[in-house]
C-alpha cells in the first residue's frame, strides 16, 4: 500500500513546473497540518502520561498504606516477652479462639447436626466468648510462667509475677474481669489450697513437685486450670499419670453421663502407673476425697462433684454445665486432710444476712464484698488492698459462717502429689475443652 501511494503522488513531466508548485504548496499545507496535529497529539499524550503517572503514584501510596496497615496489624498480633499487652488488643475483632472441640458419643450423636441446638449456641455466643477470653489469658500466662520457672525462686515472687501478669492481660476491672482465686502453688505432699502468706520465705527446690493452680474470669465466668511442675525427671511418670487421667475424664464426660462413671474411668487410668523415686517403686493412687467440680458464675464450686475414684454419686452431667475436671495422683495414702497455716478464704455463696458485732468485721466484710464478692481470696490480696490488723476480724467472719476458711490439703509427709486440671463446657452440640492449649 505505501509504495502505491508514492507512485500516485509523482508529477507528470508534461504539466511542468505549475503542477510541481501546486504539489509543493499542498505538501507544505499537509506538513503544517501534520505538524499541528502532531503537536496536539503530543500534548494529549503528555497529559495521558501525566494522568497515568498520577494514577501509579496514587496506587503506590494506597499499597504503602495497605502495607502499613498490615504491618500495624501484625505488630498488634504479637505478644511481648514478658507479656504486657492485654488480650483484648491482640484480637481486634473481639472474637476469641475456641478451645478443643470433642464430639459427643452414642445417644448424643444427633446433637452435632441439630439445627435447634445450633440456634441455642448462637444465643449463648456472648457468654462463650467471655469465657474464651479468660481461657486465652490463662494460656498466655502459663506459657510465660513455664519459661521462667527455675529452682531457687521465692514462692511469693513466683505468685506475684503470675498474678500481676494475669491482671495486665485480662485488663483487670473490679468484679468484671480479673483473678478468679488465689494462685495455688502447693509443694510435694500438699495437694491443694496453699499459697504463701506475706513474709513467707519458702523457696522452690530442684526436687520439689509443685502444683500451679490459678484461675481467670470475665463477668464471673471462671476458667480453672492447673498443671504440675517438676524439674527432676524421676517424677515424670507421676505427672503423666494425672495428665492422662484428666484426659480420660474429659473424654468420658458428656451430657447425661453419670459422675460416678467418669470417676471409675479416671481411677483405672491413674492406677495403671508406677513411679520410682530414689530407688523405691510406688503405686500411683487417686486421692479419693478430692474431686473435680461444676462451676457457676462467681461460684468456683457450684454443687456437683466429679469423683476421681469409682463408686461416687449417680448424678448426671447436664447440657450447659461447666466442669473443672481435675485429678490428683499421689505416692502416699491417697487420702488428704487439712493441715498447715490457712491462706485461702471464700465468702459463702448462699449466706444470707448475718448480724455482726465487731465493727472491724463489718468493715472487712465490706472490703470483701466490694473486691471479691463470692470469689476466693487470700491474705496477700487483703494486704495489697491496704488492709492491716485484720486477722481477728477475719476469724470472726469465719466463726460467724460468712466466710469459709480453705486450709491446705495434705497427704502423708514424705509423699508426692501431682495435679492436672481443665475446664470443659458441655455445649448443646459438642463438648469444648475451654482451657486446652498447645502445652497440655
Amino acid at each position: 500500500m505505501a509504495s502505491e501511494d508514492l507512485k500516485s503522488q509523482v508529477p507528470v513531466e508534461e504539466n511542468g513546473t505549475k503542477e510541481e508548485e501546486k504539489n509543493g504548496n499542498l505538501e507544505a499545507s499537509v506538513s503544517k497540518e501534520n505538524g499541528e496535529s502532531s503537536d496536539v497529539f503530543s500534548v494529549i499524550q503528555e497529559e495521558e502520561e501525566g494522568e497515568e503517572e498520577e494514577g501509579e503514584t496514587k496506587e503506590a501510596t494506597k499499597k504503602k498504606k495497605k502495607k502499613n496497615k498490615s504491618k500495624r496489624k501484625k505488630e498488634l498480633a504479637k505478644q511481648t516477652d514478658p507479656p504486657t499487652i492485654p488480650v483484648v488488643d491482640l484480637f481486634p475483632s473481639g472474637e476469641f479462639p475456641e478451645g478443643e472441640i470433642q464430639q459427643y458419643k452414642d445417644d448424643n450423636l444427633w446433637r452435632t447436626t441439630s439445627e435447634e441446638k445450633r440456634a441455642l449456641e448462637r444465643l449463648e455466643h456472648p457468654m462463650y466468648n467471655s469465657v474464651r477470653q479468660a481461657a486465652e489469658v490463662h494460656r498466655q500466662v502459663r506459657k510465660y510462667m513455664k519459661s521462667i520457672l527455675k529452682p531457687g525462686m521465692l514462692m511469693t515472687d513466683l505468685c506475684e509475677t503470675l498474678e500481676n501478669t494475669v491482671r495486665k492481660l485480662i485488663s483487670e476491672n473490679g468484679l468484671q474481669a480479673g483473678i478468679a482465686f488465689p494462685t495455688g502453688c502447693s509443694l510435694n505432699c500438699v495437694a491443694a489450697h496453699w499459697t504463701p502468706n506475706t513474709g513467707d520465705k519458702t523457696v522452690l527446690q530442684y526436687d520439689d513437685v509443685m502444683k500451679l493452680d490459678f484461675g481467670t474470669h470475665i463477668d464471673g465466668r471462671i476458667v480453672d486450670c492447673a498443671f504440675t511442675v517438676a524439674f527432676n525427671p524421676m517424677f515424670d511418670p507421676l505427672l503423666e499419670a494425672s495428665r492422662e487421667a484428666t484426659n480420660m475424664g474429659i473424654k468420658e464426660s458428656g451430657i447425661d453421663v453419670r459422675l460416678c462413671d467418669v470417676g471409675a474411668a479416671i481411677q483405672e487410668v491413674m492406677e495403671s502407673y508406677e513411679v520410682e523415686i530414689n530407688g523405691k517403686v510406688f503405686q500411683v493412687k487417686s486421692i479419693r476425697n478430692l474431686n473435680g467440680h461444676s462451676i457457676g458464675p462467681y461460684q468456683i464450686h457450684a454443687g456437683k462433684s466429679v469423683p476421681i475414684v469409682k463408686g461416687g454419686e449417680q448424678t448426671k452431667m447436664e447440657e450447659g454445665d461447666f466442669f473443672a475436671i481435675e485429678t490428683f495422683a499421689s505416692t502416699g495414702k491417697g487420702y488428704i486432710r487439712e493441715d498447715l497455716e490457712c491462706s485461702h478464704y471464700m465468702k459463702d455463696f448462699d449466706v444470707g444476712h448475718i448480724p455482726l458485732r465487731l465493727p472491724r468485721a463489718k468493715q472487712l466484710l465490706a472490703t470483701i464484698n466490694k473486691n471479691f464478692s463470692t470469689l476466693a481470696f487470700c491474705r496477700r490480696y487483703l494486704d495489697r488492698l491496704g488492709e492491716t490488723k485484720y486477722l481477728m476480724a477475719l476469724k470472726n467472719l469465719c466463726d460467724s459462717g460468712v466466710v469459709q476458711p480453705l486450709p491446705p490439703l495434705c497427704d502423708v509427709k514424705g509423699s508426692y502429689v501431682s495435679q492436672s486440671e481443665h475446664t470443659i463446657l458441655l455445649r448443646p452440640t459438642c463438648k469444648e475443652v475451654i482451657s486446652r492449649g498447645d502445652d497440655f
